[in-house]
């Protein structure tokens, strides 16, 4: 199973509506990681709404996505995060202070056009 990647103009939308293991997640970071180099895609917005829970592993991956999209030159707007979605991300110690973030993956598509001025 993989999780798609659409894209919209210079940007890539994900919207994650399974529950995610480690080998999806993996898999979503390669996945995610082509599509940018491949597409030459500026920004990307990570919808979660449906993500109501993530373990260790997950946060760290999401985490590292945001980092290694941003390396690639893809700013990186996360929607829909959930309250213990959150709260794991901050009890991990998971670092998130330059990603945007937004409460549905419309308000994130705005804020990324506005971030990005394209």
């Amino acid at each position: 199973m993989r999780i798609p990647i659409l894209k919209l103009h210079h940007y890539l939308l994900v919207s994650i509506q399974t529950e995610i293991d480690d080998h999806i997640a993996i898999q979503f970071q390669e996945d995610l990681l082509n599509q940018i180099h491949k597409s030459g895609a500026t920004g990307v917005v990570i919808d979660l709404t449906s993500v109501e829970m993530i373990d260790s592993f997950i946060a760290k991956v999401l985490g590292d996505v945001v980092t290694m999209s941003d390396l690639m030159g893809a700013k990186v707007v996360l929607t829909g995060i959930q309250p213990a979605v959150a709260v794991t991300l901050i009890d991990l110690g998971i670092e998130m202070k330059s990603v945007s973030t937004a409460l549905n993956l419309e308000q994130g598509l705005i804020k990324l056009h506005q971030e990005l001025g394209d």
